[in-house]
């Protein structure tokens, strides 16, 4: 009987996962269709198909609701790997010519963006009414300049910095590019396509470093 238990709680493990996965779907789904307010708990249940219980017990209130959708939308899974350690990610710090650095991050901000524009809207239009969602929004312009001051970091260690543009100012102009509002405005509201606003990215942080 020992030997099958961690077989056991592996499965029970995985479908706990799979559970708040498909919670997190729908309450996503719903935000973005209905928006924050106006998304309840009853309805997450019944569009995962569980009880409001299992909501709760699986992932919490809608503050974590919309916390793991958000989370979850900006690296495209449930894998516990924090973004820095992400494949696209590494290659960034692994390349040691500007121009191509310059390239793969304003990829990697298109490809986040894509995922996350919509649900970026929900969590903007719900912190101005939900004192946790004003914080997870602030927390995530936290993390957008932790993870701009690590790029302009590298860029400058790579030789990727003109003379006179300090760390601490291409990491601000590198903040401002990664704003989801400028995915959003360009790409979803004024038609752009995503290799459109790629390159236009591109073209910004290159300016940005070189001025």
């Amino acid at each position: 009987m020992s030997e099958r238990r961690p077989y056991r709680s592996d499965l029970r493990t995985e479908q706990a996962r799979a559970t708040r996965r498909a919670v997190v779907e729908a309450a996503a789904g719903l935000f973005v269709a209905r928006g924050y307010a106006d998304t309840t708990l009853d309805a997450v249940a019944a569009a995962a198909g569980v009880s409001r219980r299992t909501v709760v017990n699986a992932v919490g209130g809608k503050a974590a609701l919309l916390a793991l959708a958000w989370d979850f939308s900006l690296v495209g899974d449930d894998e516990p790997v924090p973004m820095a350690d992400r494949p696209a990610v590494l290659a960034i710090e692994a390349s040691t010519d500007p121009a191509d650095a310059l390239r793969r991050w304003a990829e990697v901000l298109v490809d986040v963006a894509a995922r996350s524009a919509s649900i970026g809207r929900v969590l903007e239009a719900a912190a101005d009414v939900d004192a946790e969602a004003a914080a997870l929004l602030a927390k995530a312009a936290t993390e957008r300049l932790d993870g701009a001051r690590a790029f302009a970091r590298h860029l400058a260690s790579i030789g990727g910095l003109a003379p006179g543009v300090t760390e601490d100012r291409a990491a601000d102009a590198f903040w401002a590019l990664n704003d989801g509002t400028l995915y959003r405005r360009l790409v979803l509201d004024r038609g752009w396509s995503a290799a459109e606003f790629a390159a236009w990215l591109t073209a910004q942080a290159r300016c940005a470093a070189r001025t």
